[in-house]
Parts: structure tokens; C-alpha cells; sequence
């Protein structure tokens, strides 16, 4: 089969293959940089401060245009649900966040934690969450600004540790701390204040990154002229293989025709005087 590749037929025929696919390789990569051009970049004004009535519901799926959206809202505080979350970086530091359970009362009621600040002090998180739980009864409606975060999954703690310890903003599992609640209504989901409380650090809450979006049809064109590349090589490997497979055929037909002729030549029987 090396040999009928070598013929001068089939390696212009060759030249000609590879010409095309070089082509159709040009065309696919022109497909895929018109794909990343034309990429719709998906803003969303998460920066804009927006009332918590006007992005989520309580009792209801976290929508992704609610994720990271910076929103206002009123509650009070319930004074004895306030809690630690421990193990929250903040500019890769680990420490200490103080979520306070405030019951929304400009929007849907509802439950929704509330992260009030970070400290990578123990102490200083346990004084201020004691502090927060002893003036939440006489501090009446309060007001914050923070940014919306989808609810995050239960994590159960190490052996040995406090079993009520968090590591996790999880409104399953706070519903479940929480004094008498039971069957209300409740946001799954929670704000960390842009405005920390005093002896508290901000948390470090970035806004969610901007999403871009391939024009897919762009890509599957592009898959498409690979395809016809490879199958422009193939095809010339087929014409070979068949050439040569026909060329066998043909010269075993020539053998055993010239068989069939030499031994109708011979005498019918060699032995006879």
C-alpha cells in the first residue's frame, strides 16, 4: 500500500487533501474566534443597592439573579439566636462571624440571617454576640445594607467538637437553632452588612463574577469543519486502500486465469507411450 501511496497520482491527490482540510481548519478556528467575540457578557447590577422585597421571596429558591445582589432591609433582631460561624476568611485570615437571626419586616416576613461583622478573636465574637443578644429586646427595627448570599449546605463538625458548632451559613440547619420556630416562614439565603457592628471587621464579600456566554451555534460550526477536515484526509486514505484493494483482485484474476490456461494446455495424460 506504501508503494501506490508514493505514485505521483496519489500524492498530488494528497497535496489536494490536505489542501482542503487546511481550509476547512481555517474555517473551524474562524468559527471559534467569531464564538468568543460575540460572547454575551451577562451584567447583572448586583452593586445597586436594592430592597430585599424586590429579589427574593422567603420559603423559595435562591434565583441566580439574586446571588450577590446588594440589598436594604429592616428587621429586628431576636434576641438568644444569635450565633458563631467559625473558620470564615477574610483576606485569607480565618476567624469569626457573628450571624444574627432578624425577622424581616419591610419585605415578605420571613427569617433571614444576618452576618453582622468578622473578628479573628474568639472572645471578642462571643462579647459581641452577647452584647448583640442583650440590647436586641429594646433596639426595636434596624436597618441594613449587605449583600445577598445563597443559603450554604450543613457541614457536621469534627469528633470531638461542640456538635452546635458552625462552620457554615446553613439556614437548615440555623431553622433548626433557632428558639420556637417552627413552620415560619424563612429566607434561604443570607446578608453579610456592609457596615459592620461595632468591634467587628467588614467581611470581605466581593462582587459575584461577571458571566460570559458562547455564541454555541459558532461552536458546533466549528466542530463541524473539523469533521469535514478529518473526513477530507480519510477520504483519501479510502481512494488508496480501495486502489490497491482492486489492484490485488485484479492480479489474482491474471494468476489464475494464466493457471487455468496452462493446464488446459497440458497432455490429458503425461504417462501414456
Amino acid at each position: 500500500m506504501l508503494r501506490m501511496m508514493l505514485r505521483p497520482r496519489w500524492v498530488l491527490a494528497l497535496i489536494a487533501a490536505l489542501g482542503i482540510a487546511a481550509a476547512f481548519a481555517l474555517l473551524a478556528q474562524w468559527q471559534v474566534d467569531r464564538a468568543v467575540e460575540q460572547a454575551t457578557v451577562v451584567e447583572r447590577p448586583t452593586e445597586e443597592v436594592r430592597p430585599l422585597a424586590e429579589v427574593v421571596e422567603p420559603d423559595g429558591p435562591t434565583e441566580q439573579a439574586a446571588t450577590g445582589q446588594r440589598v436594604s432591609l429592616t428587621g429586628t433582631i431576636v434576641p438568644g439566636d444569635t450565633v458563631l460561624v467559625q473558620g470564615r476568611l477574610n483576606d485569607g485570615v480565618a476567624g469569626w462571624w457573628v450571624v444574627a437571626h432578624v425577622e424581616v419586616t419591610d419585605a415578605a416576613a420571613g427569617g433571614l440571617p444576618v452576618a453582622l461583622g468578622w473578628t479573628d478573636d474568639e472572645q471578642t465574637a462571643r462579647e459581641v454576640l452577647a452584647e448583640v443578644d442583650r440590647t436586641a429586646g429594646s433596639a426595636g427595627e434596624v436597618g441594613f445594607v449587605g449583600r445577598f448570599l445563597p443559603s450554604e449546605a450543613p457541614v457536621a463538625p469534627d469528633e470531638g467538637e461542640d456538635p452546635q458548632s458552625m462552620t457554615t451559613v446553613a439556614v437548615a440547619h440555623l431553622i433548626n437553632v433557632w428558639a420556637d420556630y417552627d413552620d415560619r416562614p424563612v429566607y434561604f439565603g443570607y446578608v453579610t452588612t456592609t457596615e459592620p457592628i461595632a468591634e467587628l471587621e467588614a467581611i470581605d464579600s466581593p462582587p459575584p463574577s461577571q458571566e460570559s456566554e458562547l455564541n454555541w451555534l459558532n461552536v458546533f460550526y466549528a466542530v463541524e469543519w473539523v469533521v469535514f477536515a478529518g473526513f477530507a484526509v480519510f477520504l483519501w486514505y479510502r481512494l488508496v486502500k480501495d486502489a490497491v484493494q482492486r489492484e490485488r483482485e485484479e492480479a489474482e484474476l491474471e494468476a489464475s486465469a494464466a493457471e487455468s490456461a496452462e493446464s488446459a494446455g497440458q497432455p490429458a495424460d503425461a504417462s501414456r507411450d
